[in-house]
Order: C-alpha cells, then sequence, then structure tokens
C-alpha cells in the first residue's frame, strides 16, 4: 500500500529553485532516507510532505486515515508550556482516553451498577480502539531514554537540543503510521542514539527521514533517494548499497560522456559543411548532432569544499594538564586529570549528555577555570574552537561581510593568498550565496559558515564541538579528507561514529563522577567492552562475590598487547610514510644550512626545527619499531 506520492512537486525561494518536477511514493514498511547536498531544499520538501508548507507546484496524495508525525530539525515548541502540559496537549485525545479510563475504573470500584459497568466498557473499548493501554509505560520509557526527567519543568528554560530531544519523544509517542524525521540524531548522545536505532529497526513504523548519521543511516534505512542535480535516483538496500551504486551510475556517466565528446567532433565537422535538412537522413543526422552535443557537454560542474590553511610550526610543547578538577554542585566534571598532547594527535571525546564534554574543552582554551590543577600550553599554539551552538553573528550581514570582518585576504597551506571572496568559493559559497544574508542561510551552510570562521584564524591546534550537525554527507567527506591529513592537534566531540573512528587515535571517554577512560580502538571496541564489564558485574551481584579467578582476568590484556588494535594498525601503516616524509624535509633543511646562504636569523630557526625533526624521526622510529614486533 502507498502511503503517500508525490507528482510533479516544485518549490523555489525567489529567484532559487530548490527542486522542480519531483515524483516519487513511500509505501508502507519502507525506511526511506532522502540524500542531497545543503541548500537543495531536504528540509523544505520535508515541510510540504508533512504539509507544514505549500509546494509551488505538483502534488501531494496522502492515503486515507494515515496519521503523520513529524519532527524539524529545529523545533518550535510553545515556551508557555511545561513538558508535560506539551506532551498532553498534543496528545489529547489518547490522555483523554486514559484518564476516562482510569475515572470509570474508579467509579466501578466505589459502585458495583449497571451504568459504571457500562461506562467502563465503553471506556475499555476506547482503550482498545487507539491501543491506549502501554501508553503511560511507553511514554516513560523514551522520556527515560532522552534523559527528559524533570516534566514540570517550563519549555521556555529548556536549550535547543533539549526542545529537540521533548519533540522527538512527543511524535515516538504519538505512533503515527508515516514518520517524517528531519536529522533525527541531532543533539542527542551516542547511548540515545543507540537506542532510537533499535527503536525504529523493530517499530513496524513507515519512515522517511533525512540524517548526515552514516552508521544510524546505513542500519534504520532499507531505501535511499538520491536527488542529485534535479533528478531523483532510487536505491533499494542500505547506505553501503547506496555508495557503491553511484558510484557505478557516475562512472557509467563520465564514460557516457567521454564517448559523446569524441562523436561531437565528427558531427560538428559535418554540421559545419552546412547540410542542407532537406531529407529525412539529413533532419535526423542534424536532431542527431544536437543530442550528443547536449550529452557531451553536460558533464555537472560538481562543487565540493575545498579546505587548506596555513598552519603555524607547533614547537617543542603543546599542552599538558596536570591534575585538574572540575565540579559544579555535586556534579564533578574532571578529578585530579592529567595528560600530555602530543604533535599532531587526534583524539575523540565521547560521553552522555551533561558529563561535561564542553567544558572540559573550555578549560583546555582557558575560556573556563579549573577549580584545581595546572595547564601548561605552548608558546606556538593557536586554537581555533568551532562550538557546537555554531557561530555568533550579526543575521543581517551577508555572508561576505562576516568573512571580511575577520580577513579580507586569507593565507592558504600552500603560501598562496586569495581574496575573502575566493575563499568562499573554496567552501561551496558561489556568487549569489556570497551575497545572501546570514539568516537566509540553510543549516548546513550557517555549519560551513562557522567552520570557515575557525580555519580562517590557521589554527594548529583544532578543537571541534559537534561539527558535523546539518552537513550533508558530501561536505562530510571533504571535512574528513582534510581532517585526516591536518597536521595539528585535533580534539573532536561528535555523536557520528562514523566520523570519529575514521579520524581519531583513540577516545577520552567520559563516564560520570569525574572518570575519564582513555581508550584505543574503535567506538564499537569500546562498546563490546563495557557490555563485557556490565554482564561481569551482573553475574558478581547475582553471585554477591567477585570473580573467584582473577587471575584469568589478567590475562586478558596480556593477550591483547600481542596484537595491534584497530587504532595502532592504522596508526602503523601511517608511520613508514610520515617518517620518510620527515627524512625528506631534514634533508632539504640541511642542504640549507650548508649552503651558506642564510642569514643569521634563518640559520638560527632552520637549526631549531632541524634539531625538532631529529628528536622526531627518532621517536617515530622507535614506535615503528616496536609496532613491527607486535604486527
Amino acid at each position: 500500500m502507498t502511503f503517500l506520492s508525490v507528482e510533479n512537486l516544485s518549490k523555489s525561494f525567489g529567484l532559487k529553485t530548490l527542486f522542480e518536477g519531483i515524483t516519487f511514493g513511500i509505501s508502507k514498511g519502507d525506511k526511506t532516507a532522502l540524500v542531497a547536498q545543503n541548500g537543495t531544499g531536504k528540509s523544505t520538501l520535508l515541510k510540504v510532505l508533512a504539509g507544514i508548507e505549500p509546494a509551488d507546484g505538483g502534488e501531494v496524495m496522502v492515503q486515507n486515515n494515515i496519521r503523520i508525525g513529524f519532527l524539524e530539525q529545529e523545533p518550535e515548541l510553545n515556551p508557555a508550556l511545561t513538558i508535560r502540559e506539551y506532551i498532553a496537549e498534543g496528545n489529547s485525545e489518547m490522555m483523554s482516553v486514559v484518564e476516562e479510563y482510569e475515572k470509570a475504573t474508579n467509579a466501578q470500584a466505589e459502585d458495583f451498577s449497571n451504568q459504571t459497568q457500562e461506562r467502563f466498557m465503553r471506556a475499555s473499548e476506547r482503550m482498545d480502539a487507539i491501543n491506549a493501554w502501554d501508553y503511560e509505560q511507553r511514554m516513560e520509557q523514551i522520556l527515560n531514554k532522552l534523559n527528559i526527567t524533570t516534566l514540570d519543568q517550563s519549555i521556555a528554560s529548556l536549550s535547543g537540543g533539549e526542545r529537540k530531544r521533548v519533540a522527538l519523544a512527543f511524535v515516538l509517542l504519538d505512533e503515527p503510521d508515516l514518520l517524517i524525521l528531519d536529522e533525527p540524531t541531532n543533539h542527542l548522545d551516542v547511548d540515545m542514539i543507540e537506542w532510537l536505532e533499535e527503536y525504529l529497526v523493530r517499530s513496524k513504523v513507515t519512515l522517511f527521514m533525512v540524517t548526515h548519521d552514516r552508521y544510524f543511516l546505513d542500519r534504520v534505512c532499507n531505501h535511499i533517494l538520491e536527488m542529485d542535480a534535479g533528478k531523483l535516483y532510487h536505491h533499494k538496500g542500505n547506505y553501503s548499497y547506496f555508495l557503491q551504486k553511484r558510484a557505478e551510475r557516475e562512472e557509467v556517466e563520465r564514460t557516457e560522456i567521454a564517448k559523446a565528446g569524441q562523436l561531437l567532433k565528427m558531427e560538428t565537422e559535418w554540421m559545419r559543411r552546412q547540410p542542407k535538412a532537406r531529407t529525412t537522413k539529413s533532419k535526423s543526422r542534424i536532431d542527431a548532432f544536437y543530442d550528443t552535443k547536449e550529452k557531451a557537454t553536460s558533464k555537472k560542474e560538481e562543487q565540493e569544499m575545498e579546505l587548506g590553511i596555513s598552519m603555524k610550526r607547533i614547537g617543542g610543547q603543546v599542552l599538558e594538564l596536570e591534575k585538574i578538577s572540575k565540579q559544579y554542585g555535586d556534579n564533578v566534571i574532571l578529578d585530579e586529570f592529567s595528560y600530555s598532547f602530543k604533535k599532531g594527535e587526534k583524539i575523540g571525546i565521547i560521553g552522555k549528555n551533561g558529563v561535561g564534554k564542553s567544558t572540559f574543552l573550555k578549560i583546555i582554551t582557558g575560556e573556563e577555570e579549573a577549580d584545581e590543577g595546572e595547564i601548561k600550553t605552548g608558546q606556538t599554539i593557536e586554537y581555533g574552537h568551532y562550538r557546537q551552538q555554531g557561530i555568533e553573528v550579526d543575521e543581517n550581514l551577508r555572508v561576505i561581510d562576516v568573512i571580511k570582518e575577520v580577513a579580507s585576504v586569507i593565507t592558504l597551506a600552500d603560501g598562496k593568498q586569495i581574496s575573502a571572496s575566493q575563499f568562499l568559493e573554496h567552501f561551496m559559497f558561489t556568487a549569489d550565496l556570497q551575497y545572501t544574508p546570514v539568516h537566509k542561510l540553510s543549516g548546513g551552510e550557517k555549519r560551513r559558515l562557522g567552520l570557515m570562521m575557525v580555519l580562517i584564524k590557521n589554527p594548529n591546534f583544532l578543537i571541534l564541538d559537534e561539527p558535523t550537525n546539518d552537513l550533508d554527507l558530501t561536505t562530510l567527506q571533504k571535512l574528513e579528507e582534510f581532517l585526516d591529513s591536518f597536521g595539528g592537534c585535533l580534539v573532536i566531540v561528535s555523536h557520528d561514529r562514523f566520523f570519529m573512528d575514521r579520524l581519531v587515535d583513540h577516545y577520552f571517554v567520559f563516564e560520570g563522577d569525574g572518570v575519564i577512560r582513555d581508550h584505543h580502538g574503535t567506538y564499537m571496541e569500546y562498546r563490546k567492552l563495557k557490555e563485557m564489564e556490565e554482564a561481569e558485574k551482573k553475574q558478581q551481584s547475582r553471585t554477591g562475590k567477585s570473580n573467584p579467578k582473577p587471575e584469568k582476568k589478567k590475562k586478558a590484556p596480556e593477550k591483547s598487547k600481542d596484537k595491534l588494535s584497530f587504532t595502532e594498525r592504522k596508526s602503523f601503516n601511517k608511520l613508514e610514510k610520515e617518517i620518510a616524509d620527515l627524512e625528506e624535509k631534514k634533508s632539504t633543511i640541511e642542504a640549507e644550512l650548508g649552503s651558506g646562504d642564510l642569514t643569521h636569523d634563518e640559520l638560527r630557526e632552520k637549526s631549531e626545527l632541524y634539531a625538532e625533526l631529529t628528536d622526531e624521526i627518532d621517536e617515530k622510529t622507535m614506535t615503528w619499531l616496536e609496532m613491527s614486533e607486535r604486527a
């Protein structure tokens, strides 16, 4: 059964066409994800399907009696209500039926008359009709999983992330036939995302959503709808299947365009001889020429984000934290935490919402003071801090003016200097978009602008707090490539497990009460480790005593040390190339030192750099030798 169908749907904002002639259907049981670049109207399309915004043309047809639930990317809730009132008001029918059943039950207990029995029977039938028997149980479960515990808290006092979670809880509680979700994993911690994954996989609800979370998308969806260059492509399968088929399609398109280009040369020569379109054959050839020309020139001008910044060289000292402690009231964030950051280190930070991840980042950069402990920052360190809430600028300003307020000329990694306008083009801001007010940008476009505001300052210690929210998959891949090759230190807080596993060397896991675990391995390896620990605790609580054979626990770590972990294998494969690159730099500096062409200051600077390179090569070589024995 088709729940919803769309025919020739079109929508524009001013002169900008978001989509045109879109046609597709959503069938019962489908779990579909929409994939497209930022600014192509994904969120707008969802609002049109949900009946919140009108289309300019075309038609949206919904099967009779199909109930639609919609979660917006930035939900607008009534600030005058409490969370309890919001949920009760939205589920007014469900709540009124439950309340009537409770009243009928109480009335029957007090007076077992025919009238009260009839009232009880009617209430029971209503409960059956709308499946309200387990409503309160489901409400308690969903609210707890999304960390919504104080139902009498006012909507006005909630942060944007808390409002998103309240809106998500409401739409799940409503149990619609068709669920439309716009970036449902934004503002959720990893535990919440994994719970939501399981909930949607087990649920019989029909789903249509936009998400950038590739693990989530891969596990939940069985149908990918790709919107590319105004065309729709259907992929019956998960995200991995979609990537394979898209690559195959693009390769076929490139081959066809290349063949058409070769044919066009011959057809052009024939046209230059000015054929007389008198015969059917001549007319057919002329028509074929224009078809070939259209095909040969149909190559998409794919706009890709090009990231490259001039980074200040990192000296011997990076950042040292010595016995850092921080708490708010009874909430302990850090408890005598010590760590010494190394050059080029990439660390991921994970943990539940509210355990202090963002506070930790602020302590690193000096925006917030620790209660106790000492922080030593290297003299050459330049921080770049991308915040979860995005940029704070006058949204009436044009994009180009926002950038020019920071710098009119920008230096790239290769030393080339470009204008603010050219720098914007590197981040996929076309000439038209550069003169657009910030408030008219999409969520993903604002995120890209925020990244620009950080990178334009050429940091060598980059801190990213939830950088992936609202970014499309293409932009995410380009950001990953840049961060993978970034030579400075990198600290990332993100709920995107795919993004983190690809980039980081190890994780700081904030487990609460000031406990921070340093985990070397992938996120999934950490989850398996936690499951084993929790199973062991349950076993101990059942037996009422500790593990009778503690020596077995000692053997496991020793065995794991014989092998390289996932992250260590990744580092080991990179080390040989890194050492070779450093040796090449060292040889270049040796030649410069022996040339006799350097000034006194240049000679001193090159000598210091030579010494640092020698130390770094020795350190990496020792690490490589140790790893090679274990490999």
